[in-house]
């Protein structure tokens, strides 16, 4: 009960102090013009950065918005992109009742996002004041203890369990975790904004604004409709804490380095203590994962649900005893991988091949008296998956069957062309995943794979097979549409590779230990260090990391092997560059980046924008190896952002 109460009181604290944005303002008469039946408000709104910003409103019913001389109508989803600089802008808003002022700021796009309470004002434009605005603290913190006091309740209710996990196991659970978040922690925002942070982070911030205050309508559970809800309920509370990625990368960090800890218990069940560790120090530093780690996006609690039904999955049988309750105890555990299943489901719908896993992971590991209790059982899992997934998406409480089938056509859209083996396609073939991996694996690595291949060819146990499925049961994602930006998309299949590196690493060690009895620390330090090395080589440029033995990002890119340059890193210190030296109203050509809503220019140099690359004194070319783009002869080349070799942006400039 206790965590009931404290959740409780945390929403009635929160609707004790929240101030909606609405009320922020001062309430004024209606004029002519206002729709029926609306209410209007007045005041200022806060716009930190100037350029382009989208403003708008949501509405069931027809409300009229008036942003710096700018006037909007309609109901439904309004909004129009405005270009304005640093300051207050005067505000009019006449709306039902329920009609939300909504935008995205200069530094964000994708869906609009909720307008907070900071940062608007009830004053006139000249005499309004802000504190913190763009940001709402105060809803973070709530949303971060409600969090906390989940995750407090069911360690509590499996406190039992967790007292039986040797000393040795926590101690090394916690140095990898520790040491995992410090090395996405360093240098956050290094490599700049990337493809879809925005959508992720705005939607994930109105969804905890909607949670926190008691919001379960269709409408509010609109925004990035093509994904679930998980992931942006998780990184939005870091979205809430600050206007900015920060703190939600930060969170980030947090949730799949989590996923590498749980390596540790898995790799001693698998194998021994000595292999987990190393397959989750592994995890802690492979280029592929501290990527995603930094990133605002769903491949980070996606490491970490897999990791957790994995373990989950190995431990069913643990402690069952021999009494009547035996039977019903697995069944209620069979269920709680169901539940794990389910969340993973609500970040990203490919994650529901965690559920052929676990049911292949029970079956395979069952004692023999346990075999049909559990085929029974399997069901269980099934419905605690599909309740958990409905539970936790609002949007589906009405009408699943149509919010799915709206969902899954929307994310059907043809993706962009991308270089694969010399070919620019967006039909890559379906050994795409499998070459990706093995491409953006360090060599050192991957040659302790091959040895955990070996071992597993020579001992044909169990474990073998388990690793195996974990890293082939991914890949049949290769199946669908979805084939495309590297490995985001079979990110278990790297933490299996982890686990079979680490197999392999102790199983030559086994061998060398006779004449040398520290043969396994030592490969593994010089593995390690190899690693830490890779990382500083390449950092911050995570992202664009392709293993020695492909030649690294220069050759893929020069050859047009792999995709380098794909998600935005870099486009930033080309634009700061323009943003430092360009004169007042300079022409700016950025036609040549694809990536065009994460290059945030000066909010002067908006209004001189021009199309071709002849009419510029500044043009900013990204992913040229990519997407060659005709540059005029007279045009200089003046600064250059590379990563192990490739290009990723350059910065031309015309004229003196």
């Amino acid at each position: 009960m206790l965590p009931i109460a404290i959740a409780i009181a945390l929403f009635g604290l929160r609707a004790c102090v929240h101030t909606d944005p609405r009320d922020r303002l001062r309430v004024v008469a209606a004029q002519a013009d206002d729709p029926p039946g609306t209410i209007a408000h007045e005041g200022s709104l806060a716009v930190v950065r100037g350029g382009p910003v989208i403003v708008g409103f949501q509405s069931s019913g027809r409300a009229r918005l008036t942003v710096a001389g700018r006037e909007l109508r309609g109901a439904g989803v309004i909004k129009e992109r405005i270009v304005v600089p640093a300051g207050a802008l005067a505000l009019r808003f006449a709306g039902p009742p329920d009609a939300r002022l909504v935008w995205s700021p200069v530094g964000r796009r994708g869906d609009p996002e909720y307008v907070p309470t900071s940062s608007v004002s009830p004053d006139a434009p000249a005499q309004a004041t802000f504190d913190h605005p763009g940001a709402a603290p105060f809803d973070g913190v709530i949303a971060l203890l409600l969090l906390v006091t989940l995750v407090a309740s069911i360690l509590v209710f499996v406190r039992r369990r967790l007292a039986l996990v040797s000393r040795a196991s926590w101690l090394a659970m916690g140095g990898v975790f520790a040491a995992a978040v410090i090395v996405r922690w360093i240098d956050l925002d290094g490599f700049g904004q990337t493809w879809d942070e925005d959508v992720n982070w705005a939607a994930g911030r109105n969804y905890v604004t909607n949670l926190i205050g008691l919001d379960f309508s269709q409408a509010a559970w609109s925004w990035n409709y093509e994904h679930p809800p998980v992931m942006k309920l998780l990184d939005g509370i870091g979205a809430q804490l600050a206007d900015g990625f920060g703190p939600a990368r930060a969170l980030s960090a947090i949730w799949i380095s989590l996923g590498c800890a749980l390596l540790v218990p898995i790799g001693r069940r698998l194998y021994n203590l000595r292999a987990g560790v190393l397959a989750a120090a592994l995890a802690a530093l492979l280029p592929p994962l501290v990527a995603h780690g930094q990133i605002v996006g769903h491949e980070s609690p996606t490491v970490l649900w897999w990791s957790l039904g994995i373990l989950l999955s190995l431990c069913v049988y643990d402690d069952l005893g021999e009494d009547r309750s035996a039977r019903r105890a697995l069944f209620w555990r069979l269920f709680g991988v169901g539940i794990v299943v389910g969340v993973a489901i609500g970040s990203r719908f490919v994650n529901g091949l965690l559920g052929p896993l676990c049911v292949l992971i029970v079956l395979v590991t069952a004692p023999e008296r346990w075999r049909r209790p559990t085929l029974l059982g399997v069901p269980l899992m099934v419905a605690g998956s599909v309740l958990t997934f409905v539970a936790l998406w609002p949007r589906l409480w009405s009408n699943p069957v149509l919010a799915m089938s709206q969902s899954l056509t929307k994310l059907s859209a043809t993706h962009a062309v991308e270089p694969f083996l010399g070919a620019i396609t967006n039909q890559p073939p379906a050994y795409y995943f499998l070459v990706y991996l093995g491409a953006t694996l360090p060599v050192g690595v991957l040659a302790m794979v091959l040895a955990g291949v070996a071992r597993s060819v020579v001992e044909r146990s169990r474990s073998a097979l388990i690793l195996a499925a974990w890293f082939a049961i991914p890949l049949v994602v290769a199946a669908s549409p979805v084939r495309q930006d590297g490995v985001r998309y079979v990110m278990p299949c790297v933490t299996a590779l982890a686990m079979c590196a680490a197999a392999g690493v102790d199983f030559l060690a086994t061998r060398f230990e006779r004449r040398f009895a520290r043969a396994f620390l030592v490969m593994s330090a010089a593995l390690l260090l190899y690693l830490g090395v890779t990382l500083v080589r390449v950092h911050p440029y995570y992202l664009d990391y392709f293993g020695e033995h492909v030649g690294g990002a220069g050759t893929v890119a020069s050859r047009r092997w792999f995709e380098t340059a794909w998600w935005g890193e870099g486009v930033d210190r080309a634009v700061d560059y323009v943003n430092e030296h360009a004169a007042p109203l300079a022409k700016v050509h950025r036609e040549c980046v694809d990536v065009a809503h994460l290059a945030w220019f000066r909010e002067d140099l908006w209004t001189t924008m021009v199309r071709t690359p002849q009419e510029a004194t500044w043009i900013v070319v990204y992913a040229p190896a990519r997407r060659p783009c005709a540059v005029p002869p007279d045009a200089r080349k003046v600064f250059e952002v590379s990563a192990d070799g490739a290009v990723l942006a350059v910065v031309y400039r015309r004229g003196d």
